[in-house]
């Protein structure tokens, strides 16, 4: 069994406890240029979370989930973004971020199996309430359209290292490292439940 990856998995969470949480919703932070959108995704524990079980949850399921259900994170996330640049009323985006941590870790941790259409589906609901949060502070000009295609960039690299660390770690390591991996996405919804109550 490889020791390092099983490290990282189990890791991950842990150390993403040590990060700002919530720094990545609107009104926070500069919004203008690709490097200002990169690093907006990245900002925010439950963003980061909830990016990367997307991609375990992917992995997870194999076959054609492992590029579906991310790519239509992704699409659904940039319709939510510009739902948000256009200023159009979306109540519970806080709680919609939130809650997407807790079912996303929850998927993984019980090890979903839904069909590719549930499971695209399921991404794209939450996938609503991230886009909005970043496009709800993106300026109306090309600042903005770089900027939005920072966060849609570093959204897509969380993805892979969500889709990385559950091919790696599940495959790789036989039961024990599929238990792992539902372990850490079982972590993952418990920090989820501490964000929306105002916990953690």
């Amino acid at each position: 069994m490889t020791t390092r990856p099983l490290a990282a998995l189990l890791a991950a969470p842990l150390l993403a406890l040590t990060a700002g949480v919530a720094q990545a919703h609107t009104g926070v932070g500069d919004t203008s240029g690709f490097a200002h959108g990169f690093m907006h995704p990245i900002g925010g524990l439950d963003h980061i979370l909830a990016m990367v079980m997307v991609g375990v949850f992917a992995a997870q399921l194999g076959g054609r989930a492992v590029w579906l259900v991310p790519a239509s994170f992704v699409a659904v996330m940039a319709l939510g973004g510009a739902l948000g640049l256009a200023g159009v009323a979306v109540p519970f985006i806080e709680l919609g971020i939130g809650l997407s941590v807790v079912v996303l870790g929850a998927a993984v941790a019980f090890h979903l199996r839904a069909a590719v259409p549930i499971a695209m589906a399921l991404v794209g609901f939450f996938a609503v309430f991230h886009g909005y949060a970043h496009g709800a502070e993106m300026p109306e000009d090309a600042g903005g359209l770089a900027y939005g295609a920072g966060f849609v960039a570093a959204t897509a690299l969380l993805h892979a290292a969500g889709i990385g660390l559950g091919v790696a770690i599940g495959s790789e390591s036989g039961k024990i490292g599929q238990t792992l991996v539902r372990v850490a996405g079982a972590v993952v919804a418990v920090v989820g439940l501490g964000l929306v109550t105002g916990v953690v």
